[in-house]
């Protein structure tokens, strides 16, 4: 009688053993499950998060690109205005300048 004892104990420890093993098991692939699911959201957030900075860098972009055209156009009016300002004021001492350089050639020092 006491071996049958015996065996009906073995048996429960072998049916507690896979018991605990299924346990185990099932907390594996919730775990690994879980562990998947964390990292799709965080490839999503990765994600949203470079779509955001790459909206951000263009708008950037596109604002001192917008304004850049603006100065170059304002820096050539700017050119313009200078080249004639040079321009009239060389047409006014011009005259003189080449007076005075005829003035020194055709003068002889003795």
């Amino acid at each position: 009688m006491d071996s049958m004892k015996g065996q009906g104990g073995i048996q429960m420890l072998l049916t507690a053993e896979q018991e605990a093993q299924q346990i185990i098991s099932c907390a594996k692939n919730l775990k690994l499950a879980r562990l998947k699911q964390a990292k799709e959201e965080a490839e999503r957030d990765v994600k949203l998060y470079q779509s955001n900075m790459d909206a951000a860098y263009q708008k950037k972009i596109y604002e001192t690109s917008g304004s850049s055209g603006s100065n170059v156009k304002q820096l050539d009016e700017e050119t313009a205005i200078k080249i004639q300002s040079l321009k009239e004021s060389s047409d006014r001492v011009s005259s003189d300048v080449v007076a005075m350089l005829i003035r020194h050639v055709t003068t002889v020092k003795a």
